[in-house]
C-alpha cells in the first residue's frame, strides 16, 4: 500500500477477528516504529508485546476500575462513566495483541519520541492490512506499579502509547477532515 493511502485510510479500529498476529508481523511493525525520529537520536522507546485474552481481559478490567476510582468527581463525562462501568465493555475490543510503547527515560522529549514511534507503528499496521487503535483508557493503570508488573515493565519505565493491533472485522469509513488552518510567517 502506498504511504499516502495508508495515511488517508488509517482509522481507529474497534472490532477485531480473533486471529493472532504472528511474531514476524509484530517485529515488522516495531521495526517501522523505530524508524521514527527522536530528539538527539536518543531513541528512548521500548516495546512490550502483550498477548493472550486472559491477560488482556484482566488489564481491561483493572484499567476501567482504576479510571473510575482515580478520576476526580465531575471530570469523567457521563458517557465515559457509563462505558467504563459496563462489565461487558472491553477496552481492547478483543484485539489479539497490545503493543505498549514505553520510554526508558523521562527526558523532556521522551513522550513525543514514543508518540512518533506509535504513529509509525499504526501506519505500518494499516499498510499490512491490519487495524490498530491507541487505547487511552489503558495508559494510567499501566503506569501504576500493578500495571507495570502485569506487563513485566521495569519500574523506571513510563508507558506512553498502548496500541492494539489485529485483523479488523472491517475498516471504518473515512471521517471528513476540516480544512487545515495555515498561517505563513515570512521575513
Amino acid at each position: 500500500m502506498d504511504l499516502n493511502e495508508a495515511i488517508a485510510t488509517r482509522r481507529a479500529v474497534r472490532a477485531y477477528k480473533p486471529d493472532a498476529v504472528d511474531d514476524a508481523t509484530i517485529r515488522a511493525l516495531i521495526d517501522a516504529a523505530i524508524q521514527a525520529p527522536s530528539a538527539m537520536n536518543e531513541q528512548p522507546w521500548t516495546f512490550t508485546v502483550v498477548r493472550g485474552q486472559p491477560l488482556l481481559d484482566r488489564i481491561s478490567q483493572e484499567a476501567k476500575a482504576h479510571i473510575l476510582r482515580t478520576t476526580p468527581a465531575g471530570l469523567l463525562s457521563h458517557h465515559f462513566s457509563e462505558i467504563l462501568s459496563d462489565q461487558t465493555f472491553h477496552i481492547f475490543y478483543h484485539a489479539p495483541a497490545l503493543i505498549v510503547i514505553s520510554s526508558r527515560s523521562e527526558g523532556p522529549w521522551a513522550t513525543i519520541d514514543c508518540t512518533l514511534a506509535a504513529q509509525n507503528l499504526m501506519l505500518a499496521a494499516r499498510g499490512r492490512g491490519l487495524g490498530s487503535c491507541w487505547i487511552g483508557f489503558a495508559q494510567s493503570w499501566l503506569g501504576t506499579p500493578e500495571g507495570k508488573a502485569a506487563v513485566k515493565l521495569p519500574a523506571s519505565y513510563m508507558p506512553v502509547a498502548p496500541i492494539i493491533v489485529g485483523h479488523p472485522v472491517a475498516f471504518p469509513a473515512a471521517v471528513a477532515r476540516q480544512p487545515a488552518q495555515i498561517s505563513w510567517a515570512e521575513a
